[in-house]
């Protein structure tokens, strides 16, 4: 069947194929009755506008970009992402914008940030130093940065990570825990928490300051690091690796809940009575209230996080360029899954 096109359109309502395009694209331009008339033309023969033709003519798209490091799969199984995007997703439904999930394409960052047919990205856990943030910049469409070290004059929202951590490792160290394992984000720094950027290096900031006001040093004995894939299966596998050790931790603090959860499954299965290992995670997810034991954590408000990088974004693509830097607060939520031990 043959797609009903604006030559069709043009021909049947009696006007060029310009006057047809702006009345689409540009109806402000044209008499009211005359948009009418091809509207009305355009109904009775079915015409369905093509939205990429329509956004090579006007130069957008109505869609907003997020733009991960992972692949969607990873990216769905984290329950921390549903409602980061319930949040951006309001701002979208409410000014009339779609919403794409933009992974590396064929594991390229940069091939994903050169073909995706967006308006702007909103990027969530990039890094500075890497070359997305260049092609962005080159790709010349508003982004803003989530969970990144901020960019001299780009939008960015961020949480209280150091806050966050460092009340979470004060109230482990409080209960009395000194053999301490902190679980670290998997980075491809092998452990070198120096290398970190973005929310890794600020909760091990937080971690390692809150060490210091007890006269505490990460030394690799009592108090150690440990990395995993932030995936529950990656918290199980983290534990397996730990607990191999002759010498076991008392507290376990992860960088996330998910993988908090994992640390509490694969204890469970091992036999390792609730009150040897302490944990605690970050992020308070559905889940951290509902596991056993209920587990303590650091708050971040999700939901309020995609709100504002939408609003920004949006505001951005209109012009009205924010360059920010925001920083939501943390708060310390504390369940059972920290026992006090002898010091």
């Amino acid at each position: 069947m043959k797609r009903i096109g604006i030559n069709d359109i043009a021909k049947k309502a009696g006007f060029s194929k310009t006057t047809v395009s702006f009345a689409f694209n540009n109806p402000e331009r044209l008499p009211e009755q005359t948009v009418r008339k091809i509207l009305d033309t355009a109904e009775e023969l079915g015409y369905s506008p093509d939205p990429i033709a329509r956004s090579m003519s006007t130069g957008h798209t109505g869609t907003i970009g997020v733009l991960f490091p992972q692949s969607i799969p990873d990216v769905i199984r984290n329950p921390f992402i549903p409602e980061f995007l319930a949040g951006v997703g309001e701002i979208c439904t409410r000014e009339g914008f779609s919403l794409m999930l933009v992974p590396p394409l064929k594991g390229s960052i940069k091939r994903a940030i050169e073909n995706a047919a967006v308006d702007g990205f909103v990027t969530l856990g990039l890094e500075e130093y890497k070359a997305s943030m260049l092609v962005l910049r080159q790709r010349g469409v508003p982004f803003v940065t989530v969970d990144s070290d901020p960019i001299e004059g780009v939008p960015a929202v961020n949480i209280d990570d150091e806050t966050g951590a460092k009340a979470a490792m004060l109230h482990v160290l409080e209960q009395g825990h000194r053999d301490i394992c902190i679980l670290a984000i998997r980075s491809g720094k092998e452990g070198h928490y120096e290398e970190y950027h973005g929310t890794l290096h600020y909760r091990m900031n937080g971690y390692l300051a809150a060490l210091a006001e007890y006269g505490l040093t990460l030394d690799r004995k009592r108090i150690r690091l440990v990395e995993g894939v932030c995936t529950e299966a990656g918290g199980e596998e983290s534990f397996t690796a730990i607990w191999k050790n002759r010498s076991h931790p008392t507290a376990i603090v992860s960088m996330s809940d998910i993988m908090a959860i994992g640390v509490l499954k694969a204890a469970r299965d091992a036999g390792v009575p609730a009150q040897d290992l302490s944990i605690v995670g970050f992020d308070d997810i559905p889940m951290s209230a509902s596991v056993s034991p209920a587990l303590t954590t650091v708050s971040q408000p999700h939901c309020r996080k995609g709100q504002l990088a939408a609003e920004l974004l949006l505001n951005s693509i209109n012009g009205e360029v924010d360059p920010t830097h925001y920083v939501l607060p943390t708060e310390l939520v504390l369940r059972k899954s920290v026992f006090p031990v002898d010091v």
